[in-house]
């Protein structure tokens, strides 16, 4: 196959290639020999009439498309493999000529940009002091409580501020239920703001076993549109109100929450200290290392193509969902509680994917200047560290994530580390 590669601007170009006489006869055979198992014709078998009359039912126009589609693949990857182009999305095919003679595709294609590297080393950040406070231990401590705390069932009371509920709900506007409006034994921290402004405090002052309507309007910034400012009237049965009561802070405490060698609350104290200076001293290194990579990725000149903003971005949404399903939540009912979109999230994600994209293509650019190399032993070994974290055996490790995959990784985190080795 014959190819020609024209780059325009921001990586973006066509790959225009002419399928040879002998692949496209072949394309056009098989497809026809296809599209034929479905042909009936009076005296055959379905599928077992002469080609020549099977072909004339089937027509010329949609067997060269048949055979069009079969060999567009072929002749893309061999395009690119002549032209030495490296494709970040999905190609968009046009046809230039098609006839039963000869077959010429183009390929509208966004390939990896060039990047050009500027300063990459010895550029100094510094990094801030770490101090840890008594007043951060006691807020520490506060949050030890909260989460050991017990929700106790409250008889023959009624709904206050800061109480817990259990409540049955079911949405409806113009007497007709409406979706994503209903929730049945649904947990509810009054004050907590979970919900659309006025049902909280609607709830205040039921009593346990009682129903109520609540007519509440819609905020005209809701995300559904036809719910944006409409009354609606949500129809309540509150079932338990119950009230979070906190342990004491004493040495009885420190049983609760079982930290290993501690047995007494100064002693729980030191332990919070060191590891919120631990985690504080972390989180500034991170934060040191961070911005010594986008200063470098900032440093350099590249155009990004929309097509890797935008296959980020959809990588971050779906990294974004798989958190939400970990903590219990899918994107509908966050969606609800926050009255925010998906696209209202995709817009807010769209920077920090412009910024990923830019730092890793400016990383790999850093490895193949300094010809960084990843050796198989540090791929096994990178195998075998992720098993540990995460209790799993190497081999399920390897159906999730290819040799390719963990061994770019590992590439990068080495141009990272030429770039922390380097800071003046």
């Amino acid at each position: 196959m014959k190819s020609t590669w024209t780059l325009n601007e921001n990586s973006t170009g066509v790959l225009e290639v002419e399928v040879n006489k002998e692949a496209w006869k072949k394309a056009q055979d098989k497809s026809l020999e296809i599209l034929s198992k479905d042909i009936e014709i009076q005296g055959f078998r379905k599928g077992h009439a002469p080609k020549h009359l099977a072909q004339k039912q089937i027509g010329s126009q949609k067997l060269l498309l048949e055979a069009m589609n079969n060999v567009a693949n072929e002749a893309f990857v061999a395009g690119m493999i002549e032209q030495k182009i490296e494709p970040v999305a999905q190609p968009q095919l046009d046809i230039k000529a098609m006839t039963e003679d000869e077959l010429t595709l183009i390929f509208n294609v966004t390939v990896k940009p060039e990047v050009e590297l500027g300063e990459y080393k010895g550029i100094a950040i510094a990094a801030e002091d770490v101090t840890v406070t008594d007043e951060d231990v006691e807020a520490e401590l506060v949050k030890l409580q909260d989460q050991n705390a017990q929700l106790t069932v409250l008889e023959d009371a009624v709904v206050e501020n800061g109480h817990t509920v259990i409540i049955d709900f079911e949405g409806f506007k113009d007497d007709v239920a409406f979706e994503g409006g209903k929730g049945e034994n649904y947990t509810l921290e009054i004050g907590s703001n979970s919900f659309i402004p006025g049902f909280e405090e609607a709830l205040i002052g039921m009593k346990s076993g009682e129903e109520k309507d609540l007519d509440i309007t819609f905020p005209e910034t809701y995300h559904v549109e036809e719910l944006k400012s409409q009354p609606v009237i949500f129809k309540v049965k509150l079932h338990e109100i119950k009230v979070r009561e906190l342990p004491e802070l004493n040495d009885d405490f420190v049983e609760l929450v079982e930290v290993e060698d501690v047995t007494t609350l100064d002693e729980l104290k030191a332990s919070i200290k060191k590891d919120l200076e631990t985690q504080r001293k972390q989180v500034e290194e991170d934060r040191v290392n961070d911005e010594l990579v986008r200063t470098v990725a900032e440093n350099a000149k590249v155009e990004i193509p929309e097509a890797m903003i935008e296959e980020e971005l959809n990588q971050m949404f779906n990294e974004f969902n798989q958190r939400l399903a970990q903590q219990g939540m899918n994107f509908e009912l966050y969606s609800q509680i926050l009255g925010q979109s998906e696209e209202d999230v995709r817009g807010q994600m769209s920077e920090d994917a412009g910024k990923r994209v830019r730092s890793r293509l400016v990383l790999e650019k850093i490895a193949e200047v300094e010809e960084l190399k990843v050796e198989d032993s540090e791929i096994d070994e990178e195998y075998a560290r992720i098993a540990e974290m995460y209790g799993m055996e190497v081999d399920q490790v390897k159906e999730i994530a290819s040799p390719d995959a963990i061994q770019y990784d590992i590439l990068l985190r080495k141009a990272v580390e030429l770039v922390q080795s380097t800071q003046a």
